[in-house]
């Protein structure tokens, strides 16, 4: 544990300039989401853009990918909060059911298996499974909070979880509290977001 510890604080000595601003950019981003405030998308945007390179440049060409995906979706996100608000003052809180979830999670498990497995057996791909894994759920869940359904905090929080263990392995220390501030903030967003959602509802 100790030597855990004196890795970890090593690596957030090195950090570089431009991963404390993707970190500082991608706090504001999910502090804003939580506030459904417009300007969390063009926060994501910027630390996304530097986020792609910077996983590029050590083998997560996944989570580089996502990143880049990312880039389109701040733009969707904006757009989507900006202009289908059905005549709300803000976009408005949605449920999807169970049935589309468990749809959801098996179609994204065989994405899963199937690129991680081309991963591992044809690239220079490091933990190809687990990149994979959070890569393809975060696809999903993005779109989730673009389209504001309730459920994406809850994904966030597995998503969150596995990233941390992935980043620390890496060396990405700095990101890897970035993901369990994440995973702490998804909480007070999903009970924030489901208060939004029953307020909507009750009317």
């Amino acid at each position: 544990m100790t030597e855990f510890f004196s890795l970890f604080f090593e690596q957030i000595i090195a950090t570089s300039i431009w991963e404390w601003c993707a970190v500082i950019l991608a706090i504001a981003y999910i502090l804003l989401a939580v506030k459904e405030s417009l300007w969390c998308w063009p926060a994501a945007f910027v630390s996304t853009a530097i986020y792609a390179i910077l996983f590029f440049d050590v083998n997560l060409y996944m989570e580089s990918l996502l990143n880049l995906y990312y880039l389109v979706m701040a733009i969707y996100g904006w757009y989507m909060w900006r202009f289908k608000t059905q005549g709300e003052s803000v976009k408005p809180v949605v449920k999807w059911s169970l049935k589309v979830h468990l749809l959801l999670i098996a179609g994204i498990s065989l994405l899963v298996f199937v690129s991680g497995f081309f991963l591992s057996e044809y690239t220079n791909q490091d933990f190809a499974y687990l990149d994979s894994f959070t890569t393809w759920f975060a696809v999903v869940t993005t779109y989730m909070v673009a389209q504001k359904v309730l459920e994406n905090w809850l994904y966030w929080i597995v998503i969150d979880s596995i990233s941390i263990y992935l980043y620390v392995q890496k060396g990405f220390a700095l990101t890897a509290v970035l993901f369990f501030g994440y995973l702490v903030i998804a909480i007070f967003g999903w009970l924030k977001w489901k208060q939004h959602y029953l307020s909507y509802t009750e009317r």
